[in-house]
C-alpha cells in the first residue's frame, strides 16, 4: 500500500494525489505539515512534502513519484505513445512548475499568509512571472487539455498550479496575471473538475482550507 504524505493544501501533494485517483491505485493518507523534523527528512531529506512511503521505501519529489506511479500502473495511461508527445508533455511540466510555479511563489507569503512584501520586490517579480506567463501560454494547446485531447500528466499538474497563480497575482497585483496573459484558467478548471479524481481533490482541498482556518 502507498502512503501519501503531505497535506491537501499543497498544490504539489494535490499533482500526486489526482495522479493516484486517476490510475485507481490504492493509497492512504498521512498528514505531515512541510518542514519536520528528522522523521521527516528520513523520507524527505528537505523536510518538503509530498512524500510516498511504499513497500520498496520512501520516495520524494512530485515529478519523480508521479513518473514513477506512470511507470508502474501504465494503466490508464497519463503519456502518450509517442515519444514526441511524451516530450511535450514532460515541456509543459517543466514550465508550469520550473518557471511559473516557482516565479509566482515568491508572492505566496502576502497572497496568502497575510505577510506583506516589500515594493520593490514586488516591482521586480511581475515582469518575471509576466515573461513566464507568455512562454507557457506559447506551448499550452487546450484543445481542450493542456498537451491536446487526451488528459495527461501535464494536466495534472497544470490544475493545482494555474488557480493559484491566477488568485495569487490577483490578491497582490490586483491583476489576474494568468487571465490577462490570455489563459482562461477558470474554464479549464471547470473541465477538468468534471472527472471525479479532481472532484475528490478539490472537496478534500477545501476541507483542509476550513481546519486551518479554524484553528488560527
Amino acid at each position: 500500500m502507498i502512503t501519501l504524505c503531505g497535506m491537501p493544501i499543497s498544490n504539489y501533494y494535490n499533482k500526486v494525489k489526482l495522479v493516484l485517483l486517476e490510475k485507481g491505485i490504492p493509497f492512504e493518507e498521512k498528514p505531515v505539515k512541510t518542514g519536520g523534523g528528522e522523521e521527516v527528512m528520513a523520507s524527505s531529506p528537505l523536510a518538503k512534502i509530498p512524500y510516498i512511503e511504499t513497500p520498496q521505501g520512501p520516495l520524494c519529489e512530485s515529478q519523480v513519484i508521479v513518473d514513477w506511479l506512470e511507470a508502474t500502473h501504465p494503466s490508464p495511461p497519463l503519456l502518450p505513445t509517442d515519444p514526441w508527445e511524451v516530450a511535450k508533455v514532460r515541456e509543459l511540466t517543466i514550465f508550469l512548475e520550473q518557471h511559473l510555479e516557482l516565479s509566482v511563489r515568491q508572492l505566496y507569503p502576502q497572497a496568502f499568509f497575510s505577510s506583506p512584501l516589500p515594493e520593490k520586490f514586488l516591482e521586480r517579480v511581475r515582469p518575471q512571472i509576466e515573461k513566464n506567463l507568455h512562454a507557457f501560454q506559447r506551448l499550452a494547446r487546450f484543445l481542450p487539455h493542456v498537451a491536446g485531447e487526451a488528459f495527461s500528466l501535464a494536466d495534472c499538474s497544470a490544475y493545482v498550479h494555474l488557480p493559484l497563480a491566477g488568485l495569487a497575482t490577483r490578491a497582490v497585483y490586483g491583476t489576474d496575471l494568468v487571465a490577462a496573459a490570455g489563459i482562461d484558467w477558470k474554464a479549464y478548471v471547470k473541465l477538468i473538475e468534471q472527472r471525479p479524481s479532481a472532484q475528490k481533490v478539490a472537496a478534500d482541498r477545501k476541507a483542509d482550507q476550513q481546519r486551518l482556518t479554524a484553528s488560527r
